[in-house]
């Protein structure tokens, strides 16, 4: 401790003068990490799809795309007896493969193939809204299978607080 005297002040540092220098090294590396980013996918993994032999045997080796079917239902649903969903299907169709159907899949639902919606000739527009029971808290999977034999898929958990699939229906 300094009792009645002044600190010293430091002396103005010159330019570059205790700044840390970059070497040639550095800027190698931190050229090739920036290349390789732009290089490397920006998407995260597809999701799991759930484990439903009714969806196992309906896809017969056939592994979904994750991509222009929306699937959207609530997060939360407070009675299984009644929840809304909706299916969209991402256009354009026209000259290309158009949808030939649409099918929701339940994981713990005493019947799994809850739902199949076919179209038998090409539409230009594909929405379904409806509205579902479930038996409590549970992964949806929603497929929809285009004319030339490509899956498209889309998975949404759902927690539901009141089951509506208590009599096995």
């Amino acid at each position: 401790m300094n009792f009645g005297r002044p600190s010293p002040q430091p002396s103005p540092r010159k330019r570059g003068e205790g700044a840390r220098r970059t070497t040639r090294r550095q800027w190698m590396q931190g050229a090739g990490a920036m290349f390789l980013i732009t290089c490397l996918p920006a998407r995260a993994a597809d999701p799991a799809l759930p484990a439903i032999p009714a969806l196992a045997a309906y896809l017969a080796g056939r592994t979904p795309r994750f991509a222009r079917l929306a699937l959207t239902l609530p997060s939360l649903a407070d009675n299984g007896f009644s929840v809304p969903v909706r299916l969209a299907v991402a256009g354009p169709f026209a000259p290309g493969p158009y949808v030939k159907s649409l099918r929701l899949f339940s994981e713990t639902n005493p019947v799994p193939d809850m739902a199949v919606f076919e179209f038998p000739v090409p539409v230009e527009r594909v929405e379904v809204d409806s509205r579902i029971r479930l038996a409590g808290t549970q992964q949806i999977v929603a497929t929809a299978e285009m004319s030339d034999g490509t899956v498209y898929a889309a998975t949404k958990e759902v927690i539901v607080t009141l089951a509506g699939c208590m009599d096995g229906t």
